[in-house]
């Protein structure tokens, strides 16, 4: 009788110590979790925030873009320095390739940020292709887009080139059904 006391003593015990045992790991795994909440919840906050520093600096870069441009616009002699076009062009040309080029940059900067899906890119580049200067800007830069190989501007470059050549293909005056755009 006494050794099975004993032995009945022994296992409550060695329970007490297995439910102990559990209790602490049950704290240690709470802590644990709570701990990967945190950390998870810091990691969504600075996601956020370079988020929101990389589309300040894209505002900010739009900005020094446009001042830029508007200086060319505003002085031809300016304006020579930016012409890198395959052809020769007039000044009056020239002008309006800056301007068509502050559209095309403008559309590209609102979809890098996040304003414009890449559908919405497409049927806007779709309807600001329609001008035959916008074309011509875009034809006498090509050379300058070759070099733009693995970006999202290359990606969308290309994107604008397979729409013209289906523009140019298509047998409709209905150009705002012309392509298909491209899924997000």
């Amino acid at each position: 009788m006494a050794t099975q006391k004993a032995w009945t003593r022994g296992l409550g015990t060695a329970a007490a110590i297995g439910v102990g045992a559990l209790a602490g790991m049950a704290v240690s795994l709470a802590a644990q979790h709570h701990a990967m909440r945190s950390l998870h919840t810091r990691l969504d906050e600075l996601e956020s925030a370079a988020r929101s520093h990389q589309h300040d600096d894209l505002a900010s870069q739009q900005r020094q873009h446009w001042e830029l441009l508007s200086k060319a616009l505003d002085d031809p002699e300016l304006a020579e320095v930016l012409d890198l076009y395959e052809a020769s062009v007039s000044p009056k040309q020239r002008r309006q390739y800056l301007f068509a080029n502050a559209l095309y940059t403008n559309l590209l900067f609102y979809y890098r940020i996040g304003n414009l899906t890449k559908e919405e890119f497409f049927k806007h580049v779709r309807g600001i292709f329609q001008n035959p200067i916008v074309r011509d800007y875009w034809y006498a830069t090509r050379q300058q887009r070759a070099s733009l190989a693995d970006t999202d501007e290359a990606e969308l470059g290309q994107l604008v080139d397979d729409l013209l050549r289906q523009l140019e293909e298509a047998d409709t005056e209905e150009w705002w059904v012309v392509g298909d755009p491209p899924s997000a």
